[in-house]
């Protein structure tokens, strides 16, 4: 049986995410699951007041392509039940693996794992948050600068049989201004990889080309030529950044 024509093919609707703080539903395209924002679903953000965060969600599916790592699933816009909006492949998850998580200070594991904080619960016991030390997530980590992302919660993280890592909810990036937010702190001050780099160095590159051109109309003039410094910026470096400014440097909620 040929694959559906997913720009085309009928989206029909088959679930509602009521956790999701913007209109998001479960639907189904041929047989295709997925994953639908409309765009007239979105609620009016004070600090990203241009464009929409459906389009920023497409922008950061083109990034991932452009890194080659394969981050963020199937992203595209497209008409809907309720107008034009995002619609993402839906991603199963083996609810066996969990990357981030939120521990007792006793119940820290001994290797693999990555410190990023701690802090006392409501029972004044020390809990952890730490994330698995993989390539997968330091790969995620590194797109999460380039693309300014200022939202990656735990649960933004989805985790899949074999190791593979996506990264998902990409309506709060691209800003020009430093809005970094993430749980991915495990290796501020580490070398970057020579494929990290390359990675980087793709995107840099395809912004005078290709990537450039998609981006445009999808984020602002000012945002592209903030994505393209933060590139310049970490590969001069070498090194994953750590924390700056004097906002939080982790999302909340964490998950």
């Amino acid at each position: 049986m040929p694959a559906p024509d997913l720009m085309t093919a009928e989206l029909t609707l088959t679930g509602r995410i009521t956790t999701a703080s913007n209109a998001t539903f479960l639907g189904s395209i041929g047989g295709e699951a997925v994953v639908y924002k409309p765009i007239r679903g979105e609620k009016p953000l004070w600090d990203f007041p241009d464009g929409f965060l459906a389009h920023r969600e497409v922008a950061a599916y083109l990034v991932s392509e452009t890194l080659g790592w394969n981050i963020v699933p199937r992203t595209w816009l497209r008409d809907g039940p309720f107008g034009e909006g995002m619609v993402q492949l839906w991603q199963e998850q083996d609810p066996a693996q969990r990357a981030v998580d939120l521990v007792t200070a006793d119940e820290v594991p001994g290797t693999g794992w990555k410190h990023v904080l701690e802090g006392q619960d409501q029972s004044g016991r020390t809990v952890v948050l730490l994330h698995e030390d993989s390539p997968a997530l330091r790969r995620m980590a590194v797109f999460d600068v380039v693309v300014n992302n200022a939202d990656r919660k735990g649960d933004h993280i989805l985790t899949l049989q074999g190791g593979h890592r996506y990264g998902v909810d990409h309506g709060i990036t691209f800003h020009e201004d430093h809005k970094l937010r993430t749980v991915l702190w495990g290796w501020v001050g580490d070398p970057l990889t020579a494929e990290e780099l390359e990675g980087v160095e793709r995107v840099l590159h395809g912004l005078e080309a290709e990537l450039g051109r998609a981006l445009t109309g999808l984020i602002t003039a000012d945002e592209l030529a903030a994505l393209s410094a933060r590139c310049t910026a970490l590969c001069a470096s070498g090194r994953f950044p750590a924390p700056s400014g004097e906002m939080s440097a982790v999302p909340w909620p964490l998950f």
